[in-house]
Order: structure tokens, then sequence, then C-alpha cells
């Protein structure tokens, strides 16, 4: 799907497909999203680097679908995308991983994602490359092109795998692979770029003997490396990180001081400072050159049950302008969830089961049952959201997850009684629940 025609109602309704209710939130996100194709778009120059992405904070209880919408829309635009926890980050001068690692990482992810999209787009030219090498290490250089035909319909047709070849192969390791420099900032950062500098004056390619079979995926990889170095990839993925980037902050609740939690706080306002310049916007250094940041979409969420938003320092704040509150999710959103969502639970465990010729059906009153167990226990326990339905599942199937054995084809139907006698016996009118479910 194109950038143009991802409307935000579009986008909402790709999104209610994974993730159920969350309204809110889906219409922020969307409208972010539709925002950088508008801005991409907009004529005047300057106007355009002017307009800033409208950081988005989601406030939320854990399990309600917060990380789910974000990593769906990432996928869905096939933009670089990074999901971080707040909690991971140290400030500068502390032990700890810096707030710049997170711009380093994503230009990774998105070097990837580029080398993917050339992959899919020249696959056929690098398979054909390195057919040429196998043909070239099995007949020499000057084979007629009738052997030359006949052993490449042999190749294609598998028959030659077991035959052993020897091809000169790229070797990957140098001596300055895992030099570091402790306590530094952007060490990293720093002994990569010494490893560009004489690793490709190191790089030799070396004979290796291997069986077709082995060789055939190396060398394909190689081919594509070749043509990756030709496309651009590293200056088309700094774009794409620096227009399209998303950045996911999990936890953010968990850096904002509070008054009755005691110690621990001693970096906690120092990640908040150092978070401020990265999405304001800034320029971060890394092996690639330098990234900025002034369009990099950030998210950031939190349940924030033992803080309030409020509690973050003010600047942040101001730097997260669209707040959205998802709800706690009830027995509805539950029944929705296992029905109506795609990849739900219920068609996960189908397929797990059916590796072990079980055919494995709900009952819709089992269905019911169930959100209603999970709700019951969010409520009386702790609310977890939808990730205690894991939980109930693995209890509920337990016994035939344990009993199968790729016996013969059966059927097993969860019904009502089932998710009683399984999940309901265990539960307690006590606190002795707390340790079960």
């Amino acid at each position: 799907m194109d950038s143009q025609s991802l409307t935000p109602k579009v986008i909402k309704e790709e999104l209610d497909r994974y993730v159920i209710g969350q309204d809110d939130a889906k219409k922020a996100v969307a409208i972010a999203l539709r925002n950088r194709w508008r801005r991409l778009n907009v004529k005047d120059e300057t106007l355009r680097d002017d307009i800033i992405p409208k950081n988005i904070l989601m406030i939320g209880p854990t399990g309600c679908g917060k990380t789910e919408i974000a990593r769906k829309l990432a996928k869905l635009t096939q933009s670089p995308f990074i999901k971080v926890e707040a909690t991971k980050f140290t400030e500068i001068g502390y032990v700890g991983r810096d707030v710049e690692q997170i711009i380093r990482d994503l230009i990774e992810v998105a070097i990837n994602l580029e080398k993917k999209k050339i992959r899919d787009r020249f696959i056929d030219e690098a398979k054909t490359n390195a057919e040429e090498i196998v043909l070239k290490a099995l007949l020499g250089d000057n084979p007629s092109e009738e052997t030359k035909e006949k052993f490449r319909l042999m190749l294609r047709d598998n028959q030659l795998n077991d035959k052993e070849i020897e091809i000169a192969l790229d070797q990957k390791s140098n001596p300055f692979q895992s030099l570091d420099i402790p306590g530094m900032p952007g060490a990293q950062m720093g002994m990569i770029n010494m490893n560009d500098i004489f690793g490709k004056g190191l790089k030799n390619k070396k004979k290796t003997k291997l069986k077709i079979g082995e060789a055939y995926e190396p060398l394909i990889q190689e081919e594509i490396e070749k043509i990756a170095e030709k496309q651009n990839v590293v200056q088309n993925a700094i774009k794409s990180v620096q227009e399209s980037g998303i950045v996911f902050i999990d936890e953010i609740d968990k850096i904002a001081p509070n008054s009755e939690r005691r110690g621990g706080d001693v970096s906690r306002e120092g990640v908040q400072r150092d978070l401020l310049p990265l999405i304001e916007g800034t320029v971060v250094s890394t092996k690639y050159g330098t990234i900025e940041t002034n369009h990099i979409l950030f998210i950031a969420s939190g349940a924030f049950h033992q803080s309030k938003p409020s509690d973050l320092l003010p600047e942040l704040q101001g730097r997260l302008p669209v707040r959205v509150r998802l709800n706690a999710l009830k027995k509805d959103d539950f029944i929705r969830i296992l029905k109506e969502t795609d990849n739900s639970l219920t068609k996960q465990y189908k397929s797990l089961f059916a590796t072990e010729n079980i055919e494995l059906k709900f009952e819709d009153e089992a269905l019911e049952e169930i959100a209603t167990l999970t709700e019951q226990i969010n409520t009386e326990v702790e609310n977890i959201g939808a990730r205690r339905l894991q939980t109930m599942f693995e209890k509920i199937l337990e016994r035939i997850s344990f009993d199968a054995n790729l016996s013969d084809q059966k059927t097993e139907v969860v019904n009502k009684a089932w998710v009683t006698d399984a999940v309901k016996s265990e539960i307690k009118p006590t606190d002795e629940k707390k340790f079960i479910l």
C-alpha cells in the first residue's frame, strides 16, 4: 500500500484488524502518520522544514494495546521503527546506555529494511550471479555452452546439492571488530568507524570447500551486498530515518519522579533531560554519518499507576503535545479480541495443535467464560489487560498440550465446562489466587 492511499481512515481500519477498541489512540497515530505525508508534499521547502511531527503520549494500563498500535503502524507503513524501554537508559556520565543509542539502533533497523527491499527487488539477479560462480567452480573457465546449460538445469533441480566445490567467500571478521572504549558515550560508534577504515583493507576472500547446497545462500548474500553498495543503501536509510522514522518509548512513567518512591532516582530526571533535545530535534553522530532527529515521530507510553503525566519535566510534557488515554479492557473487548482480530490466540492455538493432528475447536460459551474470568482476575488481582488471556489459554490447554504425541487425527472441543474445570478450580476466594494466575 503506497503512502498516498494511507488516509487516516484507512490506517484506522487496518489497526482495527489487530487492536480492539482504543479509537482515540488509533485516530491520533493515524493523523500523525498522515501529517508526515502531508509535510513531504508541501511545496514551500522552508515551510516544510519548519513543520515538525506532533509527538504522542499514550496513557493506559498494561496490556491495553499501546505497544501493538505502534508496532502495527510501523509494519503498515514500512517505516524504520524501534521500541525501547525508558528504564534501559541512564543519564550521560552514569554507567549504562545513553539515549542517543536509540537513533544508532534505529539506523541499523533502517539499513536492514533497505537491504530487504533490495533483496526482494534483485533476488533473481543475485541468484543468476551466484549460479554463474557455482558453474565456474564446477566446470572451469571455458566449458561448452551445451555442458554449461546441462549442469545449469541439474543445479536448478537440486541434483548437485551434495557435490563439493571450492569457492572464494569474503571473510567477515577482522581484528578491530570487538575493540571498545569503556565509559565513553558513543565509543562503539567511534570503534566501528575504525572498522570501516581498516576493515575494507583487511577484507579478503578465502577459498573454502563447501557442498553446493550450503554454498548457494552465502553466495547469494554476497551478491546482494554488492548490489546494495551500488544502490546507496546507507544514504536511503538515513533519509528514511530522518523523514519517516518512528521511536516508541515504553515505560516512560518509570522515569518520572514519585513522592512515594525512595531511592533509585539518581538519574531518572537526567534521562528525561537527555531525551529533551532528542525529541525536540538534534544531530546524532553514528558510524554511517550524522542523523537529524527533527522529523522523527516519537510515541511515548506509560501506565502511570504510581505517578502522573504531570510528574514528567514540563519541557518533556511540552514535547509530547498529543495525549491519548487508553481504556482498560472489559469482557466484551476480550471476546472481540478472541473472535475478530487477525492472528488471534484462538487461531494461533488451532494452528499449533494442527501440527500434532489435533483439530481444536472453541465453543462460543467457552470464549465468553474465558473473557468473564479474565476480567474477574484482572479486577481482583492485578490488571495486566489482554496479556492475561495468554495465561488463561496455557492453563486451559495444558492437558492436551502435554498429552499431544502426533497420534491419529482427533478433534478436541473446548466448552464452558472445560474452561471452568481448568481455571475456576484454581481461583480461590482469598489472596491465594495471586500466586496462581
